[in-house]
């Protein structure tokens, strides 16, 4: 199988990316690590008229720890290079744990941190962690910069809140709270493949144990990566008991609308995502309660 004819602009710097996205618009699509874009030209389920490569634009990679205890990530950074960084697992131990579940790792030295949120497929794991995060997105186009927050890059299946003449050129993850713990799980046929679901999780317990701040977010569960609002009210001011991640869990499970495929019934989605939320919240809390010890 071949796509059909493109035009094909290799740019070496972000000026001139942007120049050709402005330029191009509609018509073009933005090459990164190719892995989900290629293959939909070869099926001839994607057939812009031009494509831009980034991977000459060096200034779209690396990885960089800031001064507040967050961190960078140029929007081309390969994925393997974070699942590897020791800065990442410092700084953002979610990411870093999170890393090995996506797809194998022949796929992971080709695509692209920027890549994968940019295509904002609802299975990606990546979206929902940012999400989980609080990460800030930044974009590039012919007006200049602009920060987008993870929590409203989503817009729906495949959609996102990139204008056709911007770049995503970069992620800021914040620093951790003291006293949080993180988790991330996901439940697949194999692994590699795509997650029937997957729960990302962020639990932050003041001195006396109390959860001042909890976020969870599922993927695969909708057209993007779905906040688990209602789950997380329910944790705030408690102890986070067993008993009170119970509830949590259940309340994930009711909130969520999944959509029913070959691979899994709606009834049955929901009940990995009561699962898999129990399962992230009591990992995260022991998390914390081993740092604190």
């Amino acid at each position: 199988m071949k796509p059909p004819a493109f035009s094909y602009y290799t740019p070496e710097t972000l000026d001139e990316a942007v120049a050709l996205a402005a330029e191009y618009a509609w018509d073009a699509k933005l090459l990164a690590g190719g892995q989900s874009l290629v293959p939909a030209m070869n099926f001839r389920l994607a057939a812009p008229a031009v494509l831009i490569d980034l991977n000459r634009v060096a200034e779209l990679q690396g990885i960089e720890a800031l001064d507040n205890g967050g961190l960078a990530l140029g929007a081309m950074t390969r994925q393997s290079a974070v699942e590897h960084s020791r800065v990442v697992s410092e700084r953002a131990p979610l990411l870093h744990e999170t890393m090995p579940w996506i797809a194998h790792p022949q796929v992971r030295s080709r695509g692209t941190i920027g890549g994968s949120i940019a295509h904002a497929d609802p299975a990606s794991e990546l979206p929902a962690v940012m999400v989980t995060l609080g990460a800030q997105f930044r974009a590039r186009g012919p007006e200049g910069e602009r920060t987008i927050p993870a929590n409203d890059f989503f817009l729906g299946l495949l959609m996102t809140a990139l204008a056709p003449d911007e770049l995503l050129t970069g992620i800021e993850v914040p620093a951790l709270a003291a006293r949080t713990g993180v988790a991330f799980a996901e439940f697949a046929r194999r692994h590699g493949d795509y997650a029937l679901v997957g729960v990302a999780a962020v639990l932050t317990l003041d001195d006396d144990g109390t959860c001042s701040h909890a976020c969870i977010t599922l993927l695969s569960v909708g057209e993007g990566p779905f906040v688990a609002a209602r789950a997380a009210a329910l944790l705030h001011g408690t102890d986070v008991a067993d008993e009170a991640i119970a509830a949590a869990a259940e309340a994930a499970a009711t909130e969520i609308d999944p959509p029913a495929d070959i691979h899994a019934s709606s009834d049955f989605r929901r009940h990995l995502a009561r699962v898999l939320v129990g399962r992230v919240l009591h990992t995260a809390r022991d998390r914390v309660r081993g740092a604190k010890a």
